[in-house]
């Protein structure tokens, strides 16, 4: 396609443009992203250095191929959805980890308290129940046991609820054996939320 004076772009030179407004973008986006709900001020000058990359990116190529322009443009546009679905996937997926961490941190404070009435001789002998599959809550207590050990195990998204059964199990459990009043720690149910 003819340009504008007789001036063509190179591959070289498309490739050149393509990169830059890729990169602009890109980081454009995620950082008007971070700082969206923040001052006014700050969002204002993000979007106004990166329009100052943007436009210009744009607006050479377009002036000496049109067709390079369109093509450039198409690419700003997919950059940016893109880099926003991209920044929402990357933030779910580090909120998942999070909850997974905690929900770990908390399964092994949960073993740990119910190991001191299996490891504990005076425990023992105080909260039989506790250490006894044939009673009820306890036998449900293993079962929630093996539940959060297999969800951890397979790494699924019941991880975290599965927690927070076995929490429940071992209270109802420590209820039941009268060994709730003597229970070491802190309350099991109510955990910190993870940080979003």
């Amino acid at each position: 396609m003819p340009a504008i004076s007789g001036v063509q772009l190179s591959p070289w030179q498309t490739v050149f443009w393509a990169v830059l407004l890729v990169t602009a973008v890109a980081a454009t986006v995620l950082s008007l992203r971070r700082k969206q709900g923040q001052e006014p001020d700050a969002f204002f000058w993000n979007a106004f250095a990166g329009l100052v990359v943007i436009v210009p990116a744009l607006l050479v190529p377009a002036l000496l191929s049109p067709a390079v322009g369109l093509v450039l443009f198409c690419l700003a546009a997919a950059t940016a959805l893109a880099a926003l679905f991209g920044e929402r996937k990357v933030g779910e997926l580090r909120r998942q980890q999070s909850m997974l961490a905690s929900a770990a941190a908390r399964h092994h404070a949960i073993l740990k308290r119910w190991q001191l009435y299996e490891l504990d001789p005076a425990r023992q002998i105080d909260y039989p129940a506790m250490s006894d599959p044939r009673a009820p809550r306890t036998a449900e207590l293993f079962r929630a046991m093996r539940q959060a050990e297999s969800s951890r195990l397979m790494a699924d998204g019941g991880y975290p609820a599965a927690v927070e059964q076995l929490a429940k199990a071992l209270e109802d459990a420590e209820d039941a054996a009268g060994a709730a009043a003597q229970s070491p720690g802190v309350t099991l149910l109510h955990a910190p939320k993870p940080p979003e």
